[in-house]
């Protein structure tokens, strides 16, 4: 998942998604090689830590900068306007604008410091205030809209900037403008309010051992205990599942379950049905029939008409393939249960894990001793290397904002030119965001002193080394890290010249298509070899026979996942398509009802902790779907040609990678396709037949 982005982009997995072994020389590291990762010292790529009171001060210079450069382009008279200095410009002022605040904004999800946290995640709102009133200034817009680009990069340039201000509403006179700016300012407050409550959650539940009872002992490990006895067990993603996969009693799951769908509930759900009804109202004033209208007007998918169609039309498959993946479960259940006569939501993945242990004979404990963090990372940016022409350096002794933080350095391989850096922060700790997610935190793009090399961070939570063991990671982890690190290749990779225009700043449908292409690689035989190597001993891969039963349980639940995904997306579309006040838990009821084909736990107030819809994924959730169907069209060129072949993936690095949102999505996928992508490889994936 990405972040917001204010002047246009991201936030963040399904999050679904789901994402480094311990630091090197950490206790309870059992592997005495030394690690495969090479390490180098450079220069720190951005300012990584911050005092309390730090943030508020640089922010303020930081949009003071903004606005005086602005204010410069604005005051420059037409006869004197060039490209250079209005277009060009822009680009320039915004982009050091977004260099230095995007750091601060990090610092609300992961510094360790409460204080720093609250100071970062007050950036968001900020932001989202600027950048509405700047796109909405008429001063800078008269300066741009007459200016005749040289080359197409220009004109891709102008187009995409004038269409950022003519979405805001520069066709309504002042009053009415003034109106907008102020509802979507209040969304920004909203969203912010509605983020910090997550991100500050504690909700914790307390069980005995024997409520605990089918956890494995890798799992209880990780829970802290009360002087009683008792486990103490957070919503965190690695309890969670925990919970979920492995607690054999079903009351247990299913208080899991509830307090996971009952975060922040009283709070959020008014902040989030507040904000829908602000859309509603924003995109009237702006033309539109509804916020979903406005949003999709520009992206792949043209209008709010056609993800409909394409989500109905998944509808029946995905029905099909789920309805079958429950009999099989239930059949589970009534051995366990011989009274039971349906499934329960609490139940899905708990069975769906004594499935796959007795049809393939092996459990996710024995699998992911083969699967130590540091030796899939190592084996990932192997890849990496192979595919793109790159070398992966970690950086010694980085300044960090905390110690867990991994600092990587990207270079070209033909000539060692400098390419980027990637922070990584993946284990949990009090106050930290607690899912997984990526940031761009700087842009790159073309100086008087050369290209500037970007910057992201992945930030994730996968349990740390504990028990004399170093992390290990299921497969689903594993899924969740490669799928982090495609959207970290197409935002590191980036050639694009201007700042506002490159990496993963794309077209919202397009922009999870890298991400949700390279979470496949993990699936192929060779790949699944080259990153294993038990935590004992490296040299030990994975056995081909246990490799061999993974890869064949990967398609038992895509029906019910599918299905997820689906639901969240009607969800989302149902919330912006419709007029006047919206019971978001009624709707979400229905839906799951509907396309999980079991009810949502009493009392669910999912929508309270559905943080895409108050971080930037608002009507566009379907992006996940969308994007899926470009995304196996890719990964079928590479299966055709080897999933790490040097040409095929140097032509991808090229045509798609490098070009961030330098021509639309679908000239970029043609372009490395050779065709327009089609359904067809989405249906192969789920095993669905049209």
């Amino acid at each position: 998942m990405i972040p917001i982005r204010s002047p246009g982009q991201l936030f963040t997995v399904i999050s679904l998604l789901l994402i480094l072994c311990a630091l090197v020389g950490t206790a309870g590291c059992l592997d005495n090689k030394e690690p495969q990762i090479p390490t180098t010292q450079t220069d720190q790529p951005m300012k990584a830590d911050y005092a309390p009171g730090e943030i508020p001060l640089l922010y303020a210079e930081a949009e003071d900068r903004a606005r005086a450069g602005f204010d410069e382009i604005a005051e420059i008279p037409r006869n004197d306007r060039t490209f250079e200095n209005t277009v060009l410009a822009f680009d320039t002022v915004i982009t050091d604008y977004t260099d230095a605040v995007y750091p601060m904004q990090l610092m609300g999800y992961v510094h360790p410091d409460a204080m720093v946290r609250e100071e970062g995640m007050a950036i968001e709102e900020a932001m989202s205030i600027f950048t509405t009133e700047t796109y909405a200034r008429r001063d800078l817009y008269d300066a741009f809209a007459d200016q005749v680009p040289r080359t197409a990069d220009e004109r891709r340039l102008r187009d995409v900037i004038l269409r950022k201000f003519e979405k805001q509403g520069l066709h309504l006179d002042d009053e009415r403008l003034e109106q907008v700016i102020g509802m979507k300012n209040r969304i920004a407050a909203l969203e912010a309010e509605y983020n910090a409550n997550l991100n500050s959650d504690t909700t914790t539940l307390l069980f005995s051992e024997d409520e605990l009872r089918g956890l494995p002992p890798s799992a209880l490990a990780g829970f802290s205990r009360t002087e009683t006895g008792d486990y103490r067990v957070t919503t965190s993603y690695p309890d969670y599942i925990a919970v979920m996969s492995y607690a054999d009693e079903s009351e247990t799951r299913k208080r899991m379950l509830a307090a996971d769908n009952a975060m922040q509930g009283d709070k959020n759900i008014p902040l989030l049905e507040e904000a829908i009804q602000l859309r509603q109202k924003v995109a009237r004033e702006l033309g539109y029939d509804t916020w979903a209208d406005y949003q999709i007007d520009g992206r792949m998918a043209g209008d709010a008409d056609s993800v409909m169609a394409f989500l109905n039309d998944l509808k029946d498959p995905f029905r099909e393939k789920r309805e079958a993946e429950f009999a099989t479960l239930l059949t589970i259940k009534q051995r366990i249960d011989p009274d039971a006569e349906s499934l329960d939501h609490w139940d899905i993945t708990y069975l769906t894990e004594i499935y796959k242990t007795e049809e393939y004979g092996y459990s996710k404990d024995e699998v992911k001793e083969y699967f130590p963090l540091d030796r899939v990372l190592d084996g990932l940016f192997e890849i990496y290397e192979s595919l793109y022409g790159i070398t992966v350096e970690e950086v010694d002794d980085p300044a960090v904002w905390h110690p867990d933080v991994r600092l990587f350095h990207i270079s070209d391989e033909a000539d060692g030119t400098a390419i980027g850096h990637l922070y990584l922060d993946l284990y949990p700790r009090e106050g930290k965001y607690n899912h997984f997610i990526i940031f761009g935190l700087v842009s790159g793009r073309l100086t008087e002193e050369g290209y500037a090399e970007p910057v992201a961070a992945i930030v994730g939570n996968f349990n740390p080394p504990q028990e004399g063991k170093p992390t290990l990671l299921t497969m689903e982890e594993i899924w969740t890290l490669f799928h982090e690190m495609g959207h970290a290749q197409h935002n590191l990779l980036t050639r694009a010249p201007y700042g506002t225009l490159s990496g993963f700043e794309v077209e919202w449908d397009f922009a999870e298509t890298p991400s949700q292409a390279f979470e496949e690689w993990i699936y192929d035989p060779a790949i699944m070899d080259s990153i294993s190597g038990h935590y004992t001993d490296h040299n030990k891969t994975i056995p081909p026979d246990l490799r061999d039963r993974v890869i064949a349980s990967k398609d038992f639940g895509k029906g019910y996942s599918f299905s997820s995904l689906l639901l969240n997306s009607l969800q989302d579309m149902n919330y912006h398509s419709t007029e006047g006040p919206v019971d978001t838990v009624l709707i979400y009821e229905e839906l799951h009802e509907e396309l999980r084909g079991i009810p949502a736990i009493e009392g669910t107030q999912q929508p309270a902790s559905f943080s895409h819809l108050m971080g930037g994924y608002d009507a566009g959730v379907y992006g996940y779907l969308w994007s899926k169907v470009y995304a196996m069209n890719i990964v079928d060129r590479f299966a055709e040609d080897g999933m790490t072949n040097r040409t095929t993936g140097m032509t991808y690095r090229r045509t798609v990678l490098e070009r961030g949102n330098m021509a639309d999505g679908m000239v970029l996928l043609t372009d490395f396709l050779g065709e327009e992508p089609g359904i067809e490889p989405l249906y192969r994936f789920l095993g669905i037949e049209k």
